[in-house]
Formats: structure tokens, sequence, C-alpha cells
């Protein structure tokens, strides 16, 4: 499949048009008794994004299954790649990483392949099954991960300060002067906003995409994205590198714009901050995630019992609804909150499911090479 061809085909529309068919099965089945899934005793170790699974979601699985939980937050990818590398792939039964890093895995030998037979595919969104293969679940012809969510990095903003409206938003509106001393971003994920910009602009000397190709084109491209980064420093008043400190640079320090996740501006907007999301005319930067098993894993059985529990549209709808992040469980989106379905439908109006931009797969050589050009702008 074409890049082009696979960044419109996962949108959410499209995801619910290919499952139309199976939503009613779906949501005729209530949570999975006890014996469907795993006899009750035991526990699982999962190590999870911080605020993925709160007391309510760990809960409803136990209640479900009779496995207890046991729930390791972290807070980026490199933490949990470096974790389970001095682990050498033990200590937990599940990750959950983002499905572009998942080759990053398989090449330090830290997951087993997924054993297809135990998993319920028909729970999962199907486009979102087959559009994981390219995005980089499946590696030589194995599946390493189960889609279980995808979400966004866009712009956030101060509705009173910085009001952005779909079509003239822009990643342009973080590095413009009237932003200075007003934005928070993350180191690597912004030089890839801006030079969308950039792109859009005509600024780039080739097209951004081929940053993940080979070290050479990644070069090219990102020496023009540091210099232009470097130059309009000035405008960032907080960097972030996690969802805590993303959260904190709007509650505490200032920051009335950022390109940062759809659940930090989803958390903000609960409390009752002023604060919106929006994809920018540029593509908001999609991504998708899924639980993995390490290769040391000790609770097999209840790993499995939990990546199927989870892709119940009662799950998911439990997830989405407490981090505005979307579930690839069939019939989910049916039975999310009110608050959720408004969330989603501001942050992307008009084209925008359209206009996503998918991460590509990120290697190794580039996530070394994209490291040291973050490096150099946050010590500019």
């Amino acid at each position: 499949m074409q890049e082009d061809d696979l960044m419109t085909r996962i949108d959410r529309r499209g995801i619910l048009r290919g499952a139309a068919a199976t939503v009613g099965v779906a949501l005729a089945a209530p949570f999975l008794t006890r014996s469907a899934m795993a006899q009750g005793n035991g526990t699982v170790n999962i190590f999870a994004w911080a605020g993925y699974l709160n007391d309510d979601i760990l809960k409803a699985f136990k209640d479900s299954t009779g496995i207890t939980p046991n729930y390791t937050p972290y807070g980026t990818n490199d933490e949990l790649l470096n974790q389970l590398r001095a682990n050498n792939g033990g200590g937990f039964d599940l990750i959950w990483p983002t499905v572009d890093r998942v080759p990053n895995y398989v090449e330090y030998d830290l997951v087993q392949p997924i054993d297809e037979s135990r998993i319920k595919v028909d729970q999962v969104l199907p486009s979102a099954w087959e559009n994981s293969v390219t995005l980089g679940a499946v590696v030589d012809g194995a599946r390493y991960q189960v889609p279980t969510d995808w979400g966004t990095e866009a712009i956030a903003f101060d509705t009173d300060q910085m009001p952005l409206e779909y079509g003239s938003a822009s990643y342009g509106n973080i590095w413009g002067a009237a932003a200075e001393g007003k934005a928070t971003v993350r180191g690597h994920s912004s030089l890839i906003g801006l030079g969308l910009w950039l792109e859009a602009e005509g600024k780039l000397p080739r097209p951004l995409l081929d940053a993940f190709k080979t070290p050479e084109a990644q070069t090219e491209i990102f020496d023009v994205i540091l210099a232009e980064a470097v130059a309009r420093k000035a405008n960032i008043i907080q960097f972030w590198t996690n969802e805590n400190e993303a959260q904190g640079a709007f509650r505490v320090n200032g920051a009335a714009i950022g390109q940062t996740w759809d659940s930090t501006a989803a958390t903000l907007a609960r409390e009752g901050l002023p604060i919106g999301f929006i994809a920018p005319k540029e593509g908001a930067l999609a991504w998708m995630e899924g639980l993995s098993i390490p290769k040391n894993a000790e609770n097999l059985d209840a790993a499995y019992a939990f990546i199927n529990w989870f892709l119940t549209p009662e799950a998911g709808a439990m997830y989405t609804n407490a981090t505005s992040i979307n579930s690839t469980a069939v019939g989910s989106d049916q039975l999310i909150s009110d608050e959720a379905k408004a969330f989603f439908a501001a942050a992307y109006p008009g084209d925008a499911l359209e206009k996503l931009w998918w991460w590509p797969i990120q290697e190794s050589w580039y996530v070394t090479k994209r490291n040291e050009y973050q490096d150099r702008f946050l010590s500019a």
C-alpha cells in the first residue's frame, strides 16, 4: 500500500463504514464472562502510558475476569523501550507502544509474536487491523501488536487568548510572532509539525516523508527544520515530554498555544479551562497504539484475556470517555459519552479526518538521529 493511500483509509468515517456489518453483533455482546475470558484467578502486569488505565477500568476488568491487573505507568516511548531493554523483555505481561515503534522492540528481541488464534479479531475495527500491518505491527510476516486505540497530536489553544478556527489554524500559529513566549511543544515531534508547515510553504528541499527513508534525506531535511526552529525558539515557554508536563504548561506556566496530544486538551477542558483542540490545515499528526506481549511475559493467559476484554465495546467506550482517545473496538463509538463525541467533532471538522498525517515507521537509525536534532534544538 502506498503511504498516501494509507493516510486516508484509517480515518474514523472509513473505520465505521468498514465495521458497519459487525457493529450490531458487537453491541449485543456484554462484558465477556469469566469462563469465556480466563479462569477467575491470577494477575496481569501492564506497563502502559500514564493516564490510560484509571481505577474504574481496572476494576471493571477484574470484575469481569477475576484477574487482578497491576498497572505501572510511563511517560514516553523511549522510557518504555529503555525499561524493557533493561529487563531483557521481562517484568511485564503487556506493554503499550505506538505502532510505528514496534519494529524497534522486534529488533532488540523484546517482544513475542502474537498468537492470532487467541485474539477475537472480529472485535477490532477491520481497517485498524489491516492498516496496522503497514504501520509497524507486523514485522517479517509475524504480528507483534494488537491495535487498541488511535489519536492525534495537533494544536491545543486558549480560546480566549488565541482563538483558532479550522481551515486557517496551522502549525505556523505556534511559530508566528503572536505566539512569542506563549507556546509549548515536545522536542522531536514539534520539528515534524514545523516541517509540515515549512513543506506547505514550499521551504523544504524534499518531501518530509523522505526523512523516514534514509539517513541522508533525514539530515538534508532536518537541517532546514532545525535552523527555523532555533530562529523561532523564543516562542517556546516550555518544552514537554509527557502528559503531566504538557498539561502543566497551560495550567501554571502561561502557555496559550501548543502542539499537544488530544488527551492533553481534553483533560484541561474537562477541568473547565478555556482550552480547545483543532487539527491544523497541514494535518494532525496521527498515531495508532496497541498491546504487545514482552518476550519473557509470565502470565500469557491473563495477557490475552486483557487484550480481548479491552476490545469489547463497553471497555473501549470506558477508555475513550476517560482519555478522549479513540478506541479500535467495534461498536465502542456508539457507547461513548456526549462529551467525548463533542470533543471529537470540534477537533476534526470538515475534511480534517481525510488529512490526518500518520506517523511512518520510525526505524532505530531515524530515532537516533531524530534525538540528536531534538537535543540540538533544546540546547540552542
